[in-house]
């Protein structure tokens, strides 16, 4: 599956409130996702000592796809396709790469 089938795929499934503006409400979403990942490898670390079994794995891929999902209705909401924002995002790593700016901090290096 590519990046826009799975935006057109999960846009099924999108029934959420508009609160003042469409996208609002899966920005939040997205926010409470990435953080409900975070939370889950503090835990592998802080309980399991950092070691990632096959239920941890198979947690976080649950949480993963969950960003996901947040992330095809924000763009969807912003009138972007994923296939359109991956691949803005690998030309620009690629030229910082070639310019040697890959670490480092800001937007525009």
């Amino acid at each position: 599956m590519d990046f826009n089938e799975y935006q057109h795929k999960s846009r099924k499934t999108a029934g959420y409130p508009v609160i003042g503006h469409a996208v609002i409400y899966p920005t939040l979403g997205l926010a409470n996702e990435a953080g409900e990942v975070a939370g889950k490898i503090k835990k592998i670390f802080r309980d399991k000592e950092g070691k990632i079994g096959d239920f941890e794995r198979s947690a976080l891929k649950a949480e993963l796809g969950d960003v996901l999902w947040y992330i095809a209705q924000v763009a969807t909401e912003l009138d972007l396709s994923l296939d359109e924002i991956a691949e803005y995002n690998i030309d620009k790593l690629n030229d910082r790469l070639k310019r040697g700016k890959i670490h480092g901090n800001g937007d525009d290096r």
